[in-house]
């Protein structure tokens, strides 16, 4: 129940400062709401906070400022304030970090008011230059969306001259416009596709939990092509027609143009998108609509979730195993995991959906926390891929070469009948080690122990760590040798050099997030190899995520073995998802298809499993031995990073922290390290480790609290918390 406060009372602001606690402020002239966004003084500044409650007093009270203004939005809710709150404490986050997720909005502060947009006009220039050509194209693939003239020539690339040109010949168009309006309405009454006997059972289970209007979490698991997209979208149709929000997360970008496609065909409109392909004019709208009620359907990226929305009825997960979904920088939390407790604080429902779920998930469907909806058939007449593996160990195949001959000849088949190939390699770049053949060196990044992997369409060396880049060099930095440098191991890059060389007349594209300048490029690429605009497909990771190329019936797996290297507690089971993501590329239209894995261990467990397609079998024993090894999700884990410009400091500071533990063995957690991490230096800081292992019931959090508490940083000393690690580097 929000609270009123009348002027001159004494209110507590949290701000998105780096500060422990709420400040204290006087009610601004008409007094203000608890939730409020409100501007405050602080210090020579002016920022942006929310009252939280009432203020605590104790100290001079004529010494107390007021609040400036209160802000043209909607007030927090009460179990918004409550989300970030569990959230903070959670995942050891300060509160006013997990706050500044949720006024991310551009403008916040700006008062309603009209502005400049610009969108297709009706007429054609006179003359078509390039730069006219590419503000055209821009306007023509945002459909609806409007630009402010800085956003227009930002994104197009042109000065706002070409724009201005283009306004006078009126092939564009500029109008007067409200800052935010509301999102044209969905229709959940507008019939959908026509579903099989098993997506309709799905479907009018998934109403039914929805009419409840009580929290509960699903995992709808499907194989690739059940048609898992039409299945929850019968359930925001559910949802809407209730008059409640619903807010469907990706874990990619390049997935969202298709999916709003069919959002559109569904539900006859566009629905609200948050992620960083949008404008800052349309975040700002999303953000306000949502929060006023004018978004129904919200399609967003991780952040997506800390919207303020007025009344969240569903909240749907899809690849629910996706890494991305784990945000591994300044604030660190798993969205999988935030979706759920946001659900279970508004009365929502969760639909995680994924044809290869994560272990977690799992396990929770075992425990009865979640329930299950299983299609184990493909949509229409498509039919799962046929699987085999290629042994390697009795190929015959050069030493610089990466595609087997029994896998070439099965790409010239699909060439000859008209058909698509995919070569999957998940690297991206055309080498990642350039060694120098006189003294050994690797070229290494200046600022991180991590090796530069050369990109020679860029014609530059990158460091995937920290971004830094230099050209390819003739010389060896070491020994100064002059062309003795070699490029070591596949990239996408060298794999499509190879292919072009094996197939000259076969037209290859190479799919890889390094390669395009913006999302929309990205899009269009995909569009058109689904046109059948290329005859074999390269690509990394990012051609597992659903993806359809309705001619494509060949998959090959360039190295299977790829993931199962390293000491990653689930380096199985993300080996096991992305084959199996990637393979039912293949075959998704009426032609059947087939997946070959390119692997030097045939007989490994999880490479058995993959061929076999004993998905139920391999998690039952990847579970045994996690609970075994009492490793999430039947144990609890946290990481701890200690970093600093000054490499004794930080291990004194581990050393010390491993020796005085006794809040973790009070709760019989185990502390392993310090040690250095697997990349040691990031952007020239010395990175150390340690990591805390607890029982599944340990009170992890207030004990890591405890003793993290111990200690004060001084200097370049950083410490960050990982609750539940993903990534071990």
């Amino acid at each position: 129940m929000q609270q009123h406060f009348d002027e001159g009372a004494l209110v507590a602001v949290m701000t998105t400062q780096p500060l422990d606690r709420a400040l204290d402020y006087r009610a601004p002239e008409g007094g203000c709401l608890t939730g409020a966004f409100v501007e405050v003084p602080l210090g020579p500044r002016k920022v942006v906070g929310v009252v939280w409650g009432a203020g605590e007093g104790g100290y001079d009270l004529s010494k107390v400022r007021s609040v400036i203004r209160v802000l043209d939005a909607v007030p927090m809710r009460d179990e918004m304030r409550e989300f970030l709150v569990r959230a903070a404490d959670y995942t050891l986050t300060p509160l006013p970090a997990m706050l500044r997720l949720a006024t991310r909005a551009p403008g916040l502060g700006d008062p309603p008011s009209m502005r400049k947009v610009y969108r297709p006009g009706d007429r054609h220039p006179d003359r078509m230059t390039e730069p006219r050509q590419r503000v055209l194209d821009t306007l023509a693939e945002y459909g609806g969306l409007s630009f402010t003239l800085k956003e227009l020539a930002e994104q197009a690339g042109v000065s706002t001259g070409v724009i201005k040109g283009l306004v006078t010949q009126g092939a564009a168009a500029e109008e007067d416009s409200p800052r935010d309006t509301p999102y044209p309405r969905l229709d959940p009454e507008r019939p959908g596709m026509t579903l099989a006997d098993d997506q309709a059972t799905a479907a009018a289970s998934l109403r039914e939990r929805l009419a409840t209007g009580r929290y509960g979490t699903t995992l709808l698991r499907g194989v690739t092509g059940s048609g898992k997209t039409e299945v929850y979208l019968e359930a925001v149709a559910e949802c809407l027609a209730q008059g409640r929000q619903a807010l469907v997360l990706l874990p990619e970008i390049a997935l969202t143009s298709e999916f709003l496609t069919r959002v559109q065909a569904r539900f006859g409109a566009m629905p609200a998108e948050w992620h960083s392909g949008v404008t800052a004019t349309e975040r700002r709208r999303c953000w306000k609509m949502v929060g006023e009620g004018g978004a129904q359907l919200v399609v967003g990226a991780r952040s997506a979730l800390f919207l303020p929305y007025r009344d969240l009825g569903l909240v749907i997960v899809d690849e629910e195993h996706d890494t991305s979904y784990k945000q591994e920088d300044g604030v660190l939390y798993n969205a999988r995991d935030m979706a759920v407790l946001r659900a279970s604080i508004c009365g929502a429902q969760v639909i995680l959906a994924s044809a290869t779920p994560s272990l977690e998930s799992w396990a929770n469907v075992e425990a009865g926390k979640y329930q299950k909806l299983e299609l184990t058939s493909r949509f229409g007449d498509a039919v799962m891929p046929e699987m085999r593996a290629i042994d390697m160990r009795s190929e015959d195949l050069p030493g610089a070469q990466w595609v087997s001959p029994t896998l070439r000849e099965a790409v010239q088949q699909r060439i000859d009948r008209g058909e698509q190939a995919l070569l999957f390699l998940n690297r991206r770049g055309y080498a990642p080690i350039t060694l120098c053949r006189a003294c050994g060196h690797q070229i290494g990044c200046d600022q991180c122990d991590a090796r530069m992997v050369e990109h020679r369409f860029q014609k530059r060396l990158v460091c995937h760590q920290c971004g830094e880049t230099k050209p390819i060099p003739t010389v060896c930095p070491n020994c100064e040798a002059e062309d003795r440098l070699a490029p070591v191991g596949p990239g996408v890059e060298r794999l499509a050099e190879e292919t072009t060389a094996l197939f000259p007349d076969a037209r290859v594209a190479v799919l890889s997030s390094d390669l395009f300048g913006s999302a929309r490029a990205m899009k269009a690429q995909i569009e058109e190899i689904a046109q059948g605009g290329a005859d074999i497909i390269i690509g990394t990771q990012l051609v597992a995520k659903g993806h359809n190329f309705p001619l494509l019936t060949l998959v090959g797996v360039i190295d299977a073995d790829l993931g199962l290297q390293g000491s990653d507690l689930r380096a199985a089971e993300r080996t096991f998802q992305l084959m199996r993501q990637v393979a039912g590329r293949a075959g998704r239209s009426e032609k059947p298809g087939l997946a070959l894995l390119q692997t030097f261990q045939p007989e490994h467990p999880v490479i058995r499993a993959i061929l076999a397609g004993d998905e139920d079998g391999f998690w039952q024993a990847e579970a045994a031995e996690r609970k075994a090894a009492g490793v999430p999700p039947y144990g609890r884990m946290a990481g701890i990073v200690l970093s600093s410009t000054d490499v004794q400091e930080v291990f004194d500071l581990g050393t010390a922290m491993a020796h005085q533990d006794d809040p973790l063995r009070r709760i019989g957690a185990q502390v392993f390290g310090p040690a250095p991490a697997p990349i040691a230096r990031i952007r020239g800081r010395h990175r150390v480790r340690l990591l805390v292992k607890a029982d599944k019931a340990a009170p992890l959090q207030s004990a890591l609290a405890a003793w993290v508490g111990q200690f004060k940083l001084a200097g370049q000393l950083r410490l960050s918390v990982d609750i539940d690690p993903q990534s071990f580097f």
